[in-house]
């Protein structure tokens, strides 16, 4: 499998600690369809679902918590980029 790029993780840590694509995206200062899209992109290329999605309500799978850490890592290691924004919220 090819790497992950640094913009894969920064959408995928942005969904993960909103819980929310529509503030996610608006703080990555893109539009919900195309970060939508680059999630649903994501999950296929690695073969899982990270979030639950309702029409109410964004929750992440065990392998999202999972892929959160690690990019979470990948993204401290690569540099001072959007590493430090604290937990999902619930």
């Amino acid at each position: 499998m090819d790497r992950l790029e640094v913009r894969q993780l920064e959408y995928f840590v942005a969904v993960a600690e909103e819980l929310h694509f529509s503030r996610a995206a608006e703080q990555l200062g893109i539009a919900p369809p195309p970060l939508s899209r680059a999630i649903a992109q994501l999950e296929r290329r690695l073969g899982v679902t990270l979030f639950e999605r309702t029409s109410r309500r964004v929750d992440l799978t065990s392998a999202g918590q999972v892929l959160l850490v690690e990019s979470r890592n990948a993204l401290q290691a690569n540099g001072p980029a959007v590493c430090d924004r604290g937990p999902p919220r619930s």
